[in-house]
């Protein structure tokens, strides 16, 4: 029944195939690899290093308490910043809605005072 498979997976879309003739080489292996590779993931220094990166500071204290409260103050001073910035943009993205609401109105209101005296004259 496999190799019926792997024929009709070549014949149909051949990585289908492909992946067929894998799985009948070594399929009984794979639940040994992926146990390997997930012990191998526990004790990798990338794993120590992503999950440090994690924290709720987002960042590891150096030893130095002078530079981590410097490094600290300025984050906060960075993020105060960033909230005025936001709170900037918000009221420009307000005005220019308002800006366009008026115009749109403006044009509206054009039409409708054009609309009922007919047809433009030809400027002959």
């Amino acid at each position: 029944m496999t190799i019926g498979l792997m024929v009709l997976g070549f014949v149909v879309f051949w990585p289908l195939g492909l992946a067929m003739l894998a799985y009948i080489l070594w399929g009984d292996r794979f639940q040994g690899m992926a146990r390997d590779a997930r012990a191998q993931w526990k004790t990798s220094p990338i794993k120590g290093a992503m999950d440090q990166m994690a924290q709720t500071t987002g960042y590891a204290r150096t030893g130095n308490v002078a530079f981590d409260d410097y490094r600290e103050k300025e984050l906060k001073r960075l993020e105060e910043e960033k909230a005025k910035l936001d709170a900037m943009r918000a009221e420009f993205d307000d005005f220019l809605r308002e800006l366009r609401r008026a115009r749109d109105q403006e044009e509206f209101d054009r039409f409708m005072n054009n609309r009922g005296r007919g047809p433009a004259p030809d400027a002959a």
